[in-house]
């Protein structure tokens, strides 16, 4: 496979015989001289320039699009994006691409764009936070979160001026408020919970505090009333735990409206906060840093975190598109989760071995992992 001018090329399977053993030749068929409708660009990983391909696909037809552009001046990847002389350049190109992906997200869709930093004479230069910010900007979109990796294991190098870098952000992007979100599907273990309180103190330490307020003998009553009932709902495990806040005690909250926590402490005199037993899901993921045996692929992120996100942001048999789609990460996600994929990469190795991923997947033989 190999581009001749600017026309991209996909690899086309023919069988021959030899000694009645069939063998598998690879054969080349321009990109654009076949059918290359919609419909035969799913479940395709594709050899060419990503804004040429992207503006044949459909507006409005992908459910979801993931992907991880190359690094600026921070790793060899051979051709295209990610060699640009100066940032801006690099942002402005990133850019182009991403036009073309609001073009093609559907109305309920959403787009995740994660990005490294560089540092150039010494200074971070802020590359993600430009994007995102120009992205803003320049489309009709919304940032919902900033999700950041937190790497366990980052490049051992300890340096004398400054703490080595540890994080990525993945920039989730939508076009409308009606984007699709599982949030019961994604992480189950990386939220914060609240550990329960066992034993006959439940609410003890309440009881005191309702004794020694401010509250007036009806407030206190109906406060001793309400504690007692929470205490219960956490006895039986309808709930994890709760919280209390008693007028003249505790700090009031800010805002508020009737019926909210301000508003029952102005009335009450006190307020009970139920905590129910899901963690808080956060804007943070922790994982360590893959590297696959026998890829060439200098920057591979980890297939763990696109599932989440995958989990989160699609549902099955749903469209997500990688315009840089590399080593293969997000097409292997889709596909493990019963989704479809479209992945676009310039580069022609990576398509071989993106494509050799995915074969594995349908002949079950599990690759080696390097953590």
């Amino acid at each position: 496979m190999k581009n001749m001018g600017s026309v991209p090329y996909l690899l086309k399977k023919k069988k021959t015989t030899n000694n009645k053993k069939f063998l598998i030749a690879e054969t080349i068929t321009p990109y654009l001289s076949i059918n290359h409708s919609y419909e035969n660009q799913i479940d395709k990983i594709i050899h060419g320039d990503n804004l040429t391909i992207l503006k044949s696909i459909p507006k409005s037809s992908i459910n979801l699009i993931i992907t991880s552009p190359p690094y600026f001046k921070q790793r060899d990847y051979g051709v295209g994006i990610g060699n640009e002389k100066t940032t801006e350049e690099y942002v402005e190109n990133l850019l182009n691409v991403f036009s073309e992906c609001e073009r093609v997200l559907t109305n309920d869709g959403s787009i995740v764009f994660n990005l490294g930093d560089k540092y150039l004479e010494s200074s971070l230069q802020l590359i993600p936070f430009r994007f995102a910010i120009e992205a803003l900007k320049r489309f009709p979109v919304k940032l919902v979160n900033s999700i950041t990796w937190v790497k366990l294991n980052p490049t051992p190098r300890q340096y004398q001026k400054r703490l080595v870098s540890s994080t990525e952000p993945f920039f989730h992007f939508v076009k409308s408020e009606d984007y699709y979100y599982n949030l019961a599907a994604y992480i189950s273990n990386n939220g914060t919970k609240t550990k329960r309180t066992n034993g006959n103190n439940i609410g003890k330490r309440y009881f005191d505090l309702i004794e020694s307020s401010n509250l007036t003998l009806e407030q206190k009553k109906l406060a001793l009333c309400e504690l007692q009932e929470v205490i219960e709902e956490v006895r039986t495990k309808r709930i994890e735990s709760f919280r209390m806040k008693i007028k003249g005690i505790h700090s009031e909250p800010f805002g508020g409206q009737d019926g909210g926590r301000k508003y029952q402490l102005m009335k009450k005199g006190f307020t009970i906060i139920k905590i129910k037993g899901e963690p808080i899901k956060r804007d943070v993921i922790e994982c360590a840093v893959e590297t696959i045996k026998g890829s060439k692929h200098p920057a591979i992120y980890p297939l763990y975190i696109i599932k989440e996100i995958i989990k989160l942001l699609s549902r099955p048999n749903d469209v997500v598109l990688d315009p840089f789609i590399g080593s293969g990460t997000t097409a292997v996600a889709a596909k493990e989760l019963g989704r479809r994929y479209i992945g676009i990469d310039i580069n022609e190795e990576y398509c071989k071995y993106a494509r050799a991923r995915i074969r594995n997947i349908n002949e079950n033989k599990p690759l080696e992992l390097f953590i």
